[in-house]
């Protein structure tokens, strides 16, 4: 799946493109709006947390660097034991720091605003409305032609390289 973005001028242009997109057989799971706060969506799917901050980034960055000095701190414990202790133990190590490293990095990235969505804070402000669609990206062209054709004043902003399974 890849994530495409467009910047739309004012409420009523967004409802139709996500009636359009509702109507092309996308779910509303797949969509997620980011306006400016206190503006009403009505039956819009709205961005979640995970779209608004960079929890998902800095999980997968911390379960990384945990796993990794989970893995060191296992293997200088392993040389300094001896070959009294086995491959679990560094094992347990590993996991230990993994599941650390992504609790307190998600826990930091849930407080940063999402790196890709702070490029448009300035028009979100003005009271635009970034509508963000995941779709196949055999699908790509199809639905960003699509609402570009129907409705000239939405702005395609681009597409996100990659997501996630459960994004």
């Amino acid at each position: 799946m890849r994530r495409i973005y467009f910047l739309t001028p004012n409420i009523e242009t967004t409802h139709k493109i996500i009636d359009e997109l509702r109507a092309k057989g996308i779910e509303d799971r797949h969509m997620h709006i980011l306006a400016k706060r206190d503006t009403p969506l009505e039956d819009m799917p709205e961005a979640t947390e995970f779209q608004k901050t960079d929890f998902i980034p800095a999980l997968e960055r911390g379960a990384a660097l945990g796993g990794t000095t989970g893995l060191l701190a296992g293997l200088i414990g392993l040389r300094f034991a001896g070959f009294a202790i086995a491959g679990g133990p560094v094992l347990g190590v590993l996991f230990f720091g993994a599941t650390i490293g992504a609790m307190m990095s998600g826990l930091a990235g849930l407080q940063v605003g999402n790196s890709k969505v702070k490029q448009y804070a300035v028009a979100i402000e003005k009271g635009e409305l970034l509508v963000m669609v995941d779709i196949d990206k055999e699908r790509i062209d199809e639905i960003s032609k699509m609402i570009i054709k129907h409705h000239p004043t939405a702005e395609f902003e681009g597409i996100e390289p990659l997501l996630p399974p459960a994004y």
